[in-house]
C-alpha cells in the first residue's frame, strides 16, 4: 500500500481499531514484497492489508509469506494484485469494493439527473447571455418526468445505481447477460439486449467490467443507436468505449457525456473533449475520495474482525467471479 493512501485511508479512529484486532505496526507500509526491510514482518504475517497500489502477489512474492492464510484489501478491484498463486495457494480474500461501489453511484445518479434537466447546457447559455433565459427554450422537452434511463451492467454499483434510482419516476431499462427479466424486474428494470436498450434510452451508463468481451462495448454503431440529444455516462472503465469514435459524435454536437473514464485514461491536451459544451469530463473522481475513504478502511476492517472471530466474510471475493467482475 503506497505511504500517501494509507494516510488518507486509516485515520485515528480506524488505526485505533486495527491495534485492537491484530499485532502490527500500523505504520508499516510494504511497496516492494521483496525489500529486505519488510522480510521479518512478511514472514511472520497472517493477514495482508491491501489498498491501491499493491504490487502483485506472485507465487515469489507469496513464498516470503509462509504464514498468510488471507488478504483484505482496503479498496475496490482485486484484479491487479491477486494471482492465480493466492488461489493455489489457497488463500481467502475479502475487499472493500461494496463500500466503494456507493460515491460512484452517487455521483452516476447526480450525472444522470443533471443530464435530464440538461444542466451543462443551460449553465452555458445563461453564462454566455448574462441575462434573463427562458428556461423553456433551454429545457425543450427535457427533464426527469418518465425519461428512459439505461443502465449496462448489474455490477455492485450498477444495482447500486438501480436501487438510487427507485425514488424518481424515470423508466429503467438494464442489460446484464447474467440477469433475467425476473430479477431485473426485482431490480426496478425492464431487461433488454443491449442494442434495444442504446435504441431506446434517453441516458445510458455504463457499470459492466473490464473484460476482453467488454472492450468497445460501446463502438461506432452502438453509439450511432443511440438517439439524437442522448447521454452517455461512463464511471466503469474507459475500455468500454471507443473513446475515438465517441469522440466524433460528441463533436457533431449529437450526443452528451458525462465521463470520469476514459481511455487512455488521461486523454492527451489537444483532445476536444476537455472544452465540449456537450461533456462533463472529471479526473476518476467518482470513487471513495476525501473522507469516503474512511467508509472504505471501516469497511476493510469490519472484515478484518470478523476473521479475527473466526466468522466468514461478509463480502469475500470468489476466483471463479473474477471472470465476469470488476
Amino acid at each position: 500500500m503506497d505511504l500517501l493512501v494509507h494516510e488518507a485511508l486509516f485515520d485515528a479512529a480506524a488505526l485505533n481499531r486495527l491495534t485492537a484486532v491484530a499485532d502490527t505496526d500500523p505504520l508499516l507500509v510494504v511497496r516492494d514484497f521483496a525489500d529486505p526491510a519488510a522480510a521479518e514482518a512478511l514472514a511472520r504475517a497472517e493477514v495482508l492489508l491491501t489498498g491501491w497500489g499493491c504490487p502483485p502477489l506472485t507465487a515469489e512474492a507469496l513464498a516470503r509469506m509462509p504464514r498468510l492464510r488471507t488478504v483484505v484489501h482496503a479498496a475496490g478491484s482485486v484484479k491487479h494484485h491477486i494471482t492465480e498463486a493466492c488461489w493455489r495457494r489457497g488463500l481467502t480474500v475479502a475487499s472493500a469494493a461494496g463500500a466503494n461501489a456507493l460515491p460512484v453511484a452517487e455521483y452516476t445518479v447526480a450525472a444522470i439527473l443533471f443530464s435530464g434537466k440538461r444542466v451543462l447546457h443551460s449553465a452555458r447559455v445563461y453564462r454566455e447571455r448574462r441575462s434573463w433565459v427562458n428556461p423553456l427554450e433551454v429545457m425543450g422537452a427535457n427533464g426527469n418526468y418518465r425519461r428512459t434511463v439505461g443502465v449496462v451492467g448489474a455490477s455492485r454499483i450498477g444495482r447500486r445505481v438501480l436501487e438510487l434510482l427507485r425514488p424518481y419516476d424515470l423508466r429503467v431499462l438494464l442489460h446484464d447477460p447474467y440477469v433475467g427479466a425476473e430479477e431485473a424486474a426485482e431490480l426496478g428494470a425492464r431487461s433488454v439486449g443491449l442494442d434495444v436498450l442504446a435504441r431506446d434510452s434517453d441516458i445510458v451508463t455504463v457499470h459492466a467490467p473490464e473484460l476482453p468481451e467488454t472492450r468497445h462495448l460501446f463502438d461506432r454503431a452502438r453509439l450511432a443507436l443511440l438517439p439524437d440529444g442522448a447521454t452517455l455516462i461512463n464511471t466503469s472503465r474507459g475500455s468500454l468505449v471507443d473513446t475515438a469514435a465517441l469522440t466524433e459524435e460528441l463533436v457533431t454536437g449529437r450526443l452528451n457525456a458525462v465521463l470520469d473514464v476514459t481511455d487512455p485514461d488521461v486523454l492527451p491536451a489537444d483532445s476536444p473533449l476537455y472544452d465540449l459544451p456537450n461533456v462533463l469530463l472529471t479526473p476518476h473522481i467518482a470513487g471513495s475520495l476525501g473522507n469516503e475513504l474512511g467508509r472504505m478502511a471501516h469497511a476493510a476492517l469490519d472484515e478484518l474482525e470478523r476473521y479475527a472471530s473466526g466468522l466468514p466474510y461478509a463480502d469475500p471475493v470468489r476466483a471463479e467471479h473474477l471472470t465476469r467482475s470488476a
